[in-house]
């Protein structure tokens, strides 16, 4: 392997390497420092101006969660001796895979053998799928029908995390239901490594997000970018790689020798070691840019709060000159290229959208449906404990959220990706899934806090009713909240579509007039007002009038279960403002009295949370026909169980959906819309001028007998009701609650030859299943 690398990559190309890097960066780092300059002032601008926009009804989670991983299990990893080797791999919560020899070196607490940043990976599940993809990436080299692979996978059923640049890893277990399993977690893996950069650091990420975007537009890439994904350094690798790697592949790919496997593998060795060395010089140097920007960030934030009224004004000239010369044509492109497409586009973000946040909605309502039906048989604060130890963690666990990913996996622009140069909709597939996630933790967290605040002062009396209340309140914040955020996510993916190709068409006519605005901007204003900027903001608000209007159309549609922004939700919950911020809530002590040794254990066990257990038995050997076996009494949040058609019935309507997100660079438009509130379910009319009915709460020997009637009418049909329930887009007014539809289950892949290590079932598992809401 050393001698590929180091008879390709020679002292010149390792110095052509270098140099290609230091002016890459060079041009980045003069960006950069002009765009932090802007992006400071605009942040200062926004803490003395203040912004609108709907405020959230869910809590958000200040503080993390600690403590916790996220997954850990065995399977067979193809090393560089052409070998497979049995591996442990564990997955902290910061999503980087940790792979060790065995279990016992990762209980010993010793090095990994080896750990994966997943940013801009893909997850691949077949060697024809990552076949495809090298073929793409080495043109020349495609294999001939017929003929093998360069590595033969062990068994049938492979994991290969695949990257244009860096290293491959090639993965495989035994059964499909273990291959889905771990399908799930890479691939979330992947999607929390790819939101690298923080939207909380409001100077840093917008000013370097602008310098990539503006460098590529300078290259003539305008369009979205899939390799805009990870931490800083990464996001300057392949911004590096991007033009450097044509030119090696011309180089070194002739002069590559041996049979076809050999020469792609080879060419994978050459290619990571490039990234690597890139990556580490990208890295100083930007530490270096960033380090010179915060020294004189001081001094240019006083700078900006002695003028910046004389800022402002002097901004709004130069703009309002920009836009009479840029408008005219800008309106004439929209007018014929643009708004022909708004509504096409906008439908098809928005049904694959749409589903994904109902499905989101539908496994909360779930999990707290299971949680209300176990506490009728036993009502402790230690089984509510038991519940909110596992749902706390709902939105981390890969496989309980895949059925609500998968949802959104079908969007497509087909057809339109060529004419707006967009590279692939998995930009916003990952941006939606992210927000999906947010959500699901946002209204987790919003639970657990009201229903510990009434455990406090109401104690056990009345438990179900009080988990219906807590579940009644926030599914009503969830449908507010995910209206809000889907809509936000839909106008900036239409002006991350929209905005580079105007700005493409604009570009060569309006570029030689800018610089003459230079000259009516004061020099000690220049550095927090760019034409460039200027000109960008006038082509942007001028095709934003269009993209609000159709996302406010498509709200007045029932279909899209989008509240209207005439809807005025103005009876807030004022409770809830009341609650203590309680981030660690500890579920699992309340109502246990760990005292002696027994207490003392069980403390240590809870010190790490897993979300998802897949752990090989300690000392037990790794037969051949399995990779790793469950161990009950770690599963922090259980797979579900099968249902078998003869749960209980459960009369629930179902409320409007709502989602939204951000996918581009910049948040420039504040979504005129809707003012903070919550529908309380005390308050009837406010719901009635809203035209939503509301189903009222019933005690629970009416619910109970109310559903054996129903089911002996029915002839306990309630299986085929469940597959005939309409799609998850419902109406408001019809009904309040989703009726909760069984996620499409992922088993925990243990082998069946070895059951006496899956977790015991839950002893009370009552099957969901749903009703039609009484009138």
């Amino acid at each position: 392997m050393g001698d590929v690398i180091s008879s390709h990559l020679d002292e010149a190309k390792q110095e052509m390497i270098s140099a290609r890097t230091r002016e890459v960066m060079g041009r980045f780092g003069r960006l950069y420092e002009q765009q932090y300059a802007v992006a400071l002032f605009n942040k200062v601008r926004f803490d003395i101006e203040g912004g609108g926009g709907p405020q959230p009804q869910l809590m958000h989670r200040k503080i993390p969660l600690e403590n916790k991983s996220i997954f850990s299990g065995s399977l067979f990893q193809y090393l560089e001796n052409k070998k497979w080797r049995n591996r442990f791999l564990f997955i902290p919560d910061s999503y980087n895979i940790n792979y060790y020899d065995s279990k016992a070196s990762h209980d010993r607490r010793l090095h990994p053998k080896g750990s994966i940043s997943c940013a801009g990976y893909k997850v691949l599940t077949s060697m024809e799928q990552y076949l495809d993809l090298f073929s793409n990436i080495l043109p020349g080299m495609e294999a001939k029908e017929g003929s093998s692979p360069f590595l033969k996978c062990a068994t049938q059923f492979p994991l290969i995390l695949w990257h244009p640049y860096a290293h491959h890893y090639y993965f495989c277990v035994v059964t499909e239901k273990e291959q889905q399993k771990w399908h799930a977690v890479l691939q979330d893996c992947v999607r929390h490594a790819n939101d690298g950069l923080s939207e909380e650091n409001k100077v840093q990420t917008p000013a370097f997000t602008d310098a990539v975007r503006i460098y590529r537009q300078a290259q003539g890439h305008f369009g979205t970018w899939e390799m805009m994904c990870g931490q800083p350094s990464q996001i300057l690798s392949n911004l590096v790689m991007e033009g450097l790697l044509p030119e090696l592949r011309e180089l070194i790919s002739p002069r590559l020798k041996g049979k076809l496997h050999e020469r792609q593998r080879n060419w994978m060795l050459i290619s990571d070691a490039v990234y690597s060395l890139v990556q580490g010089q990208c890295q100083a140097q930007y530490e270096a840019v960033l380090q010179k920007c915060e020294a004189a960030c001081c001094s240019l934030e006083a700078s900006i709060r002695t003028d910046v009224d004389q800022i402002i004004t002097s901004k709004e000239y130069v703009t309002n000159k920009i836009r009479e010369v840029v408008l005219p044509k800008a309106e004439k492109l929209l007018k014929v290229s643009i708004q022909p497409y708004i509504g096409s586009i906008l439908d098809a973000l928005m049904e694959p959208t749409s589903r994904g946040f109902s499905e989101v909605r539908d496994v909360f309502f779930g999990e707290l449906v299971d949680m209300s039906k176990n506490t009728l048989n036993e009502g402790t604060k230690e089984t509510v404990a038991q519940h909110m130890d596992k749902i706390s963690m709902l939105a981390f666990h890969p496989v309980k959220m895949q059925s609500c990913y998968e949802k959104v996996e079908p969007l497509s622009l087909e057809g339109l990706q060529q004419r707006f140069d967009v590279s692939s909709p998995s930009v916003f597939v990952q941006r939606a899934q992210i927000l999906m996630r947010q959500q699901m933790d946002h209204a987790v967290y919003t639970f657990e806090q009201i229903l510990h605040q009434c455990l406090e002062s109401q104690g056990t009396e009345d438990l179900c009713k009080t988990i219906q209340r807590c579940q009644d309140r926030v599914i009503k914040k969830y449908d507010y909240d995910s209206s809000t955020v889907r809509k936000r996510f839909f106008r900036e993916a239409l002006l991350q579509i929209f905005l580079p190709y105007m700005l493409k068409q604009l570009s060569p006519s309006c570029a030689s007039e800018l610089p003459r605005f230079q000259e009516l901007i004061f020099e000690d204003f220049s550095r927090f007002i760019v034409v460039e900027n200027i000109f960008e903001d006038v082509v942007l608000h001028s095709i934003m009038k269009d993209i609000m209007l159709a996302v406010k159309e498509a709200a007045v549609q029932r279909r899209h279960n989008l509240y209207r922004d005439s809807i005025v939700l103005s009876s807030s919950d004022p409770s809830l403002h009341l609650l203590g911020d309680n981030p660690s809530i500890d579920w699992a002590g309340a109502g246990e009295d760990t005292e002696g040794e027994g207490g003392e254990s069980q403390k240590r066990r809870r010190r790490m949370k897993q979300v998802v257990s897949m752990i090989q038995v300690e000392g037990s050997p790794v037969l051949p026909n399995e990779t790793y076996k469950e161990v009950s009494g770690v599963n922090d949040i259980a797979e579900e169980e099968q249902n078998d058609g003869d749960g209980e019935e459960n009369s629930d309507g179902k409320a409007s959906v709502d989602k939204n997100g951000s996918a581009s660079p910049k948040a420039l438009v504040n979504p005129s819309g809707l003012s903070n509130g919550c529908l309380l379910k005390e308050e009837e009319e406010a719901n009635k001028e809203q035209g939503q009915t509301k189903v009222p709460m019933k005690a629970e020997s009416d619910a109970q007998s109310a559903s054996a009637e129903e089911e002996k009418a029915k002839g306990g049909d309630s299986q085929s009701m469940m597959e005939e329930q309409p799609p998850s887009s419902q109406e408001v007014s019809e009904k309040v609650f989703p009726p909760p539809s069984p996620p499409e289950e992922i088993s925990s892949g243990a082998p069946e030859t070895a059951p006496e290590s899956l977790p015991k079932a839950k002893e009370e598992d009552v099957n969901r299943s749903t009703a039609s809401p009484q009138p």
